[in-house]
């Protein structure tokens, strides 16, 4: 990927010199030429593979790079089988130079399996959040990461707007009132409101936030954000959404909130109960962001006491989520597996971002700035 070898060479030498026992700091930093043993970790579609051609994300279509890979010379293995000593991935790992899995089924790459793949030089999101890489490990390692940024935007903002709208409205018990054969308005009309008014909050105002605030405008809601960065004015005023720089501050005034932060270790369970205790009751939560930043307990609690008035979101933790995992059984919420950002459209976008950052792979050349996790042993820095 056009690293330097200079630069590469001194981070070596740095982190050789704080830590004398790890082998794996020796392992080269940029592309070499020759043939790679690339894995793809991805879901498998079943029946639902032959039902559209661009089903890109499954493991049937792997992104359809198979051909092109194999017409370069290199090895494409994928698989669905990620987890435990003797899964298919573990089998690979030893001598993989490339990783290639998506948030919606993802690989996890921990300091264990960075350890164990000394040929590893590069691990890609096929998709927006890499927080299932071990990022301190694969940063002392001088692995690269990246990821697809930009690519599932659009499909992620347009599911937090319906998600607002089915837990305001109370959608879903009516839904099921209809498959019962039941008919009691009076059941749902109880606490469904108008979004009209309503004071809704993005914990991050990221490109998703962005574009989740520009959807709410029309409905005439009060906006507001909190970011680490502040909004260009102009780009704030045309949202018409105002900037709260303390979250403690904001969270309290919000009917509903969205998360739009990554998952870090700052932002990791920041989502208490005592947290959660200072919300408005009968608050609305979205949260498509990653599971791991609630308190797992402390929102089914907040669901089963009312205190949260309806949860819905995509990301659980772990992933896939076990069939006991609380959030499937408490009141209120609106669930889904983690759909949002894999459209088909949102497919098409990153299989032609791994494509693309795959080519320059080979060619040495740099990524987009903005796809970059880890980069010559140096972490992004909304990850730090």
């Amino acid at each position: 990927m056009a690293m330097k070898r200079a630069s590469a060479s001194a981070f070596l030498a740095l982190a050789s010199s704080g830590n004398s026992n790890s082998s794996i700091l020796t392992r080269e930093l940029h592309a070499s030429p020759g043939s790679k043993k690339i894995v793809g970790v991805f879901y498998k579609a079943n029946e639902y593979a032959a039902m559209n051609p661009n089903f890109l994300g499954c493991v049937e279509r792997a992104l359809g790079i198979g051909d092109w890979l194999e017409s370069q010379g290199h090895q494409y293995i994928v698989t669905d089988d990620k987890e435990g000593p003797v899964c298919e991935l573990e089998k690979h790992i030893s001598d993989l130079h490339v990783l290639i899995t998506t948030p919606f089924h993802p690989a996890y790459v921990t300091a264990e399996r960075i350890k164990k793949a000394k040929n590893l030089q590069l691990v890609l999101t096929a998709g927006i959040g890499s927080d299932h890489v071990d990022l301190k490990a694969a940063t002392a390692a001088g692995l690269t990461v990246a990821e697809v940024t930009g690519s599932n935007v659009v499909s992620v903002a347009e599911d937090e707007l319906m998600r607002i709208l089915i837990l305001i409205r109370n959608f879903l018990p009516g839904y099921h009132q209809v498959i019962k054969g039941d008919w009691n308005v009076a059941a749902i009309a109880h606490r469904a409101y108008d979004l009209e008014g309503k004071t809704v909050g993005t914990v991050g105002a990221g490109r998703i936030g962005r574009l989740l605030l520009q959807r709410l405008k029309p409905f005439n809601c009060n906006l507001l954000y909190h970011d680490r960065i502040k909004m260009d004015p102009e780009l704030e005023n045309q949202i018409g959404a105002k900037f709260e720089e303390d979250l403690d501050v904001m969270l309290p005034k919000c009917d509903i909130i969205v998360i739009n932060t990554p998952l870090t270790e700052k932002t990791k369970g920041i989502f208490d109960k005592e947290r959660i205790a200072k919300l408005k009751k009968g608050v609305l939560i979205v949260n498509n962001a990653r599971g791991a930043i609630m308190d797992t307990q402390a929102v089914v609690d907040a669901c089963c006491s009312g205190h949260i008035a309806g949860y819905s979101g995509d990301v659980w933790y772990p992933q896939p989520a076990p069939k006991d995992h609380p959030w499937r059984y408490m009141p209120n919420q609106a669930m889904t597996p983690h759909i949002s950002g894999t459209t088909i459209d949102a497919q098409l976008r990153y299989a032609a971002g791994v494509k693309d950052m795959l080519d320059r792979y080979f060619k040495g050349e740099e990524f987009p700035p903005q796809n970059y996790i880890v980069k010559e042993g140096e972490l992004a820095s909304q990850y730090r």
